[in-house]
């Protein structure tokens, strides 16, 4: 799967979790940039991605990633 594929995976995941119809994602794209994303939806949000790809992140994963391009990155990573 590319990274064009999985932001529009995330993107959907996003949108559903956030309920931001037409939600627009960019690998820049921060929490800081969207004032539903906070640390409770956060943590939805890692849930659903899990979920989604059927992988797992590690602590240190989720805190390192400081953007929806990191994101997408781990999960390049883990499903290769």
């Amino acid at each position: 799967m590319n990274n064009e594929t999985l932001l529009n995976e995330i993107t959907k995941i996003f949108g559903d979790i956030l309920d931001v119809p037409n939600l627009v994602l960019t690998p820049d794209t921060t929490a800081l940039d969207i004032e539903e994303w906070d640390s409770i939806t956060h943590i939805q949000l890692i849930v659903a991605i899990e979920k989604r790809f059927n992988i797992k992140f590690l602590a240190a994963e989720i805190q390192s990633a400081k953007n929806v391009g990191d994101i997408v990155s781990a999960i390049q990573l883990k499903i290769g």
